[in-house]
């Protein structure tokens, strides 16, 4: 599978660019002074990689420029048309509008334009973009992606196929892979030539062990227990129980039934209806003691002589002689009489007032009595203690269920421990299988093994253009994870510094992409790969190099897309830049800085 062309429904904006199948050379010029000594120049060069990735379907991404800048790129509509393994074409159109909606044609021909064509006529239409990378994934057909019983996504290998200037950094670990390593180390295992079956599931087990062990903390952190608490929990669980079992036969021999009867008969036969007789007397006697008081309050004199002659003297009538005699007489009679009365009007109070008291008494004394009967019903020192025993009894039913669940989460515990250590054990067992496999697919003598070729290209290619030997390794750490290595070495085969500099990265990763490709040549597996900034920061005789060494591998099928700006040309001994190091044919796209013409898309900065 290689490139074919790639266009948009506005040329004029977005010019064609068609691929060939060998080297494809993105040059840009720098025309203007002032631009010399930039190190960005927004020609595009860059964004023809972001533009094929777009094509295969990556993820809608509101940072991408084309989201980003919505409103300037709206009416864009992109094609990108492939050669497939069976010889056929396959166009992939994609709009900016409705980016999640795929539709795919296939032709016999190259270099069609499908821009105009009505939706009906292309062999999917309008596919959701979930579905549309499966039928892609179908129609690609890189059947290398896979192994036996693992089907890796697509836009994986192509990852390692359209490096962005990000992906130079490390040359296994893509900006792309900024998940766990198990999402990315199984697939590039894969296409390296080890046993990604072992590795998975090694990857599955670890999986396992640590869901487990979030189990047993969660459990842990649910009963407030482990495992070495189990005897101890043993220990306390019995003594509940045989405690249990004593308070419960001294409930059972308490009898309270014939006593309360009888205190009950009392209270009411007795007590009570003396109470209520009391009251009753209570009340007569007070009755009579505020008559009796009423009584003696009007039996007092009310008449005087010396105010009854003053009123007479006022209306002219005589009050003397006989007639004040008279009245003296009578009222002296009259205070005698009602003298004689209310002394026994207050023997008879004093006498009531007794009662009273008498009565009082005795309804203090019934109602002592009636309370201290009713608090032996409810209150005795049999019954607090039938209640203390009850509470306790309570208190320890409670205890034990709680130590019955602490024990059974103790058990979850040391059957998930056990599973665990079963986990483990599979899993050393992979990881020796896995070292195994690893040390056999890189011994010298296996020189037919696909990670033998591929560290024998990629160490020809880090030779050829440096000249200095590099080596691609791969290693298992004590984890059972594998470590991946490319170092290049010095003249007596020692590991340098040289592979940390920033150049010297970038040209480990194209090598290792191009060592890939050429391994696989006789797979099912793209045949291209897209570097960006080529040839930047390298030397001339190492550029020159490069170009040739690119131009060689166009022998084995490979077609490369790279950039590069003029100012990184390698230069002729006049000391003149040399756009000769390309023939016409390879330079598929010029572009420059003096105006917008020169840019990918033809419009003003957005």
């Amino acid at each position: 599978m290689i490139l074919s062309k790639l266009y948009s429904n506005q040329p004029s904006k977005f010019v064609d660019i068609n691929f060939n199948d060998s080297l494809n050379v993105v040059l840009a010029e720098i025309r203007l002074p002032e631009n010399h000594k930039k190190d960005t120049h927004n020609l595009g060069k860059t964004t023809i990689g972001k533009m094929l990735d777009f094509c295969f379907l990556s993820k809608k991404d509101s940072n991408f420029f084309l989201f980003k800048h919505k409103d300037t790129f709206k009416d864009f509509i992109f094609f990108l048309e492939l050669k497939a393994f069976n010889g056929e074409y396959l166009t992939i159109k994609r709009s900016v509008k409705e980016a999640n909606k795929i539709s795919f044609k296939k032709s016999l021909n190259s270099n069609q334009n499908f821009s105009h064509l009505s939706e009906q006529d292309w062999d999917y239409a309008q596919i959701k973009f979930a579905d549309a990378k499966k039928i892609l994934d179908g129609l690609l057909n890189i059947s290398a992606f896979n192994s036996l019983n693992n089907v890796f996504d697509f836009r994986k290998g192509l990852a390692y196929l359209l490096r962005s200037p990000f992906d130079y950094t490390d040359v296994f670990k893509l900006k792309k892979f900024l998940g766990k390593d198990s999402d990315w180390k199984p697939f590039l295992a894969h296409i390296l030539g080890f046993n990604t079956e072992l590795i998975n599931q090694h990857y599955d087990k670890e999986r396992e062990i640590n869901d487990k062990k979030l189990r047993i903390k969660s459990i842990e952190n649910e009963y407030s227990t482990s495992t070495k608490d189990y005897a101890k929990i043993e220990a306390i669980l019995s003594i509940k129980q045989e405690s249990i079992i004593n308070k419960q036969k001294l409930l059972d021999s308490f009898d309270f039934d014939s006593t309360d009867e009888s205190i009950i008969k009392e209270v009411i036969d007795e007590i009570d209806i003396s109470i209520a007789n009391l009251n009753s007397k209570r009340y007569s006697l007070e009755l009579n003691r505020k008559k009796i008081l009423l009584a003696i309050e009007e039996n007092k004199p009310s008449f005087d002589c010396n105010t009854a002659e003053q009123l007479f003297k006022e209306v002219g009538v005589l009050f003397e002689g006989q007639i004040k005699k008279d009245f003296e007489q009578l009222i002296t009679f009259n205070k005698e009489i009602t003298e004689e009365r209310c002394k026994y009007l207050r023997g008879d109070l004093k006498e009531i007032d007794a009662s009273i008291k008498e009565t009082k008494s005795d309804l203090n004394r019934l109602g002592n009595d009636r309370s201290n009967k009713l608090a032996f019903i409810s209150n005795t020192d049999v019954i607090a203690k039938y209640k203390q025993l009850t509470d306790e009894l309570v208190t320890l039913k409670s205890d034990i269920h709680l130590l019955i669940k602490q024990r059974e989460s103790i058990e979850r515990l040391k059957k998930i421990r056990a599973e665990i250590d079963i986990l483990k054990e599979n899993k050393t067992h992979l990881k020796n299988k896995i070292d195994e496999n690893i040390s056999k697919e890189q011994v010298s003598e296996n020189n037919d093994s696909l990670f033998s070729k591929i560290r024998s290209y990629f160490s020809e290619i880090i030779e050829e253009v440096i000249d200095e030997r590099a080596i691609l390794s791969v290693s298992v750490n004590k984890e059972g994870h594998l470590d991946f290595k490319a170092e290049i070495l010095d003249k007596l085969g020692n590991s340098t510094s040289a592979d940390k500099g920033t150049s010297y990265k970038k040209l480990l990763c194209i090598a290792f992409d191009m060592a890939i490709l050429r391994a696989n040549s006789d797979k099912n597996f793209p045949k291209f790969v897209f570097h960006d900034a080529v040839l930047e920061g390298l030397d001339d005789r190492k550029k020159q190099n490069l170009i040739k060494v690119m131009r060689n591998y166009s022998n084995f099928g490979i077609q490369q897309i790279v950039t590069l700006i003029d100012s990184d040309l390698p230069k002729m001994p006049q000391n003149e830049f040399a756009d000769n190091n390309f023939h016409p044919e390879e330079i598929i796209l010029h572009l420059h800085d003096q105006d917008y013409s020169g840019r990918l898309f033809k419009m003003n900065f957005w």
